[in-house]
């Protein structure tokens, strides 16, 4: 530990600490709008002693995080870039423990029971770890990243963990490691591949949409159209036909076998129902590889009713909102999990549209101040560490915020700082303080 910079004040951004500290509060606060019921003889504050109450979990697991926080930021600096890759390794052989130690909840057996009936969630602590080894990786001397073989294994550091968790059952939290690719864009990447990865996402949207014969024969189409089109140039470049022939072959193979195996073999029942309720769609689970030995009973939108009442709950806060703990919708229970994924609908209801675009707006001012904080770092690992921590926040809130007023499938995200859960405050704790305190020793160059 350096000797001129032992304590917590020197060199810390403030301005994240505060914001930090609001959220979280929020977080708490919020949890006790939904869940606090009056008893008589007893004052509120009492019921947040005994720790039985999810608000009061929070209360207790920030008070942890504080605790982390302050060792954080009491550390040295260089020990982030010197155990990063065996942080990312034992990560790794956390998330394989789960197959063996880990506990089943809601269908994903993506836990491992800690003591004190708590449960650890080692998707979530890998953001961090993953984070750390990218910025390492992408650091290095030797690393090249406008090379195809440096961007390979950025690309296999961000999707390992993401495979894994697809494997624990947890969709949701595996599209979060998509956002290291924000990343890697920063440092190089091409964007022809960000280009491809959302025409990916249109096809597979388009796949669901259109009938697939009418969806091949237009894709044959606009084929064949680009071919005429470009003609002059494939007399001069014969390899143009070939990448468009093979463009045309991909897509097609895409929307024909890939999209429908993904749907009825890799994703649960009720995750493609999700996600074809989204688009209008009813599946049917009776295609469904993982329901083939369980009792199949048509399932109209079982996912509507959730996204329905999230909607209701939101809309009616109107502009200012019903006031604190006056919502009929959150405080009847009305919407499900509302104290985790559905935790926005108490702040839409009770304080509006004006309280929803304040408390935005807190997460924007926050995202804004890491995107500058990283930009000012001289290391690469420090900046890259940095904006990695700003698209793991950036995709959390997006997805979250856009899953409850149903323009995004329901896949399970927590709003971060917000939501209750000590896996997902702790890791947002954890990756928040340790930018701050590469932040703090940002004229060191770290590698």
């Amino acid at each position: 530990m350096n000797s001129n910079k032992n304590t917590i004040t020197q060199g810390a951004d403030w301005t994240v600490v505060w914001l930090y500290a609001i959220l979280v509060t929020l977080g708490i606060v919020c949890i006790f709008m939904v869940e606090y019921r009056p008893v008589s003889g007893s004052d509120w504050w009492q019921t947040f002693i005994p720790g039985k109450t999810n608000y009061s979990k929070q209360f207790y697991f920030a008070l942890l995080c504080t605790l982390i926080a302050t060792f954080i930021l009491l550390a040295d600096s260089k020990l982030f870039t010197a155990f990063a890759n065996l942080l990312y390794a034992f990560g790794i052989v956390l998330m394989l423990a789960t197959f063996v130690i880990g506990k089943n909840v809601n269908g994903s057996k993506s836990w491992i029971p800690i003591a004190g009936g708590f449960n650890l969630q080692p998707a979530e602590l890998c953001k961090i770890f993953t984070a750390l080894a990218l910025a390492k990786f992408l650091s290095r001397q030797q690393t090249d990243f406008t090379k195809f073989r440096s961007q390979l294994i950025g690309a296999v550091i961000a999707l390992s963990p993401a495979i894994l968790s697809v494997l624990q059952n947890e969709t949701g939290l595996a599209l979060v490691y998509l956002s290291f690719f924000i990343v890697m864009y920063r440092e190089g990447l091409p964007p022809i591949l960000l280009i491809i990865g959302f025409s990916f996402g249109v096809l597979v949207v388009a796949t669901l949409l259109v009938e697939p014969n009418k969806l091949a024969i237009a894709l044959t189409a606009i084929a064949a159209l680009t071919i005429y089109f470009l003609k002059r140039q494939i007399k001069r470049q014969k390899r143009l036909l070939t990448l468009i022939v093979f463009a045309w072959v991909v897509c097609v193979g895409v929307q024909r076998f890939a999209v429908p195996y993904i749907f009825n073999h890799v994703f649960q029942c009720y995750q493609s129902t999700r996600i074809y309720s989204m688009v209008g769609k009813d599946y049917d689970c009776s295609l469904n590889h993982h329901n083939s030995k369980i009792s199949l009973k048509p399932s109209k939108k079982p996912d509507d009713y959730n996204v329905r009442q999230s909607m209701i709950a939101i809309g009616s806060g109107r502009l200012t909102g019903s006031g604190f703990m006056k919502g009929t919708q959150t405080r009847g229970r009305y919407v499900p999990e509302q104290h985790t994924d559905f935790i926005f609908t108490s702040i839409g209801e009770a304080f509006g549209f004006a309280g929803c675009i304040a408390f935005l707006g807190v997460y924007l001012f926050l995202l804004f101040r890491i995107i500058r904080i990283a930009e000012r770092q001289r290391s690469t690992f420090s900046r890259v560490y940095a904006y990695s921590v700003a698209s793991i926040m950036f995709f959390h809130i997006a997805v979250n915020v856009c899953m409850t007023i149903g323009l995004f499938p329901i896949i399970g995200i927590p709003l971060p700082l917000i939501s209750y859960g000590g896996s997902s405050l702790l890791t947002f704790t954890i990756l928040i303080f340790i930018m701050i305190r590469l932040d703090a020793d940002r004229q060191m160059v770290l590698r």
